[in-house]
């Protein structure tokens, strides 16, 4: 009888400490996005640390892939960090012609990188190589591995490390993968107990939604600024 008690205070402890640290996780998440819709540098900061603490939560519940891809997540918050310090050098050639014209400057983010546009032909191309990947991923790890959703698991692993080199690159259309990615990732949360990071998912969509239109706005503006500062150069 004792022995039983131990254990379920044991199994309790480790349950508490698991939603402890999935709630800062969560916590941390949701400030990146948030600081990711405004285009805010320090979102890979709070990305860094959160994908640190998810690689050991999804570990332990057997999401093997998607505890591989927060390992890539925390890669990609360095990188990212880093690409949205500098500014390119098409970007730096704009910035330099705008100021020799006009005295002021034109551009949005004019010290870290603008947000750009893919057309949907690459996209296309880039969805149905990422599904090629996916599924030979799945079937790998259905038979050589003990992962729970397989295909499921590595749909949504691989298209998110797609997403966030899009995220990274700043190209407008990365919030729509995030949707699907996103909504998808519920159910597969929901199954495996993880209820906060369920939770979290709700409502990574709704923000995923806002954070497409936002970075629209901000992209359409710097089309229009670019634009005028064509003519002004054209002209002068």
């Amino acid at each position: 009888m004792n022995d039983l008690f131990i254990t379920l205070q044991q199994a309790f402890s480790e349950a508490s400490l698991m939603t402890f640290w999935e709630a800062v996780a969560v916590m941390l998440a949701l400030a990146y996005l948030i600081l990711a819709m405004r285009t805010n540098i320090w979102c890979w900061s709070a990305a860094f640390i959160s994908t640190a603490i998810y690689t050991v939560l999804f570990w332990n519940v057997s999401l093997l892939m998607e505890s591989v891809l927060n390992i890539y997540y925390m890669g990609m918050a360095v990188y990212g960090y880093w690409l949205w310090l500098h500014v390119p050098p098409s970007q730096q050639s704009n910035l330099h012609n705008s100021e020799l014209h006009n005295g002021t400057q034109h551009n949005i983010d004019t010290n870290h990188l603008n947000i750009t546009s893919w057309s949907w032909s690459t996209h296309a191309r880039l969805i149905g190589a990422t599904s090629l990947v996916s599924m030979l991923v799945g079937y790998l790890m259905a038979h050589y591995t003990s992962a729970a959703f397989p295909y499921i698991d590595a749909a949504t692993t691989c298209f998110a490390i797609v997403t966030t080199y899009l995220v990274a690159k700043k190209v407008l259309e990365n919030w729509l993968y995030w949707v699907v990615i996103d909504f998808v990732s519920i159910y597969l949360y929901f199954q495996k107990g993880l209820m906060l990071t369920s939770g979290l998912f709700v409502l990574y969509v709704a923000m995923a939604v806002g954070g497409y239109m936002m970075w629209r706005k901000k992209y359409r503006h710097h089309i229009i600024t670019q634009h005028n500062t064509s003519q002004e150069v054209v002209g002068a």
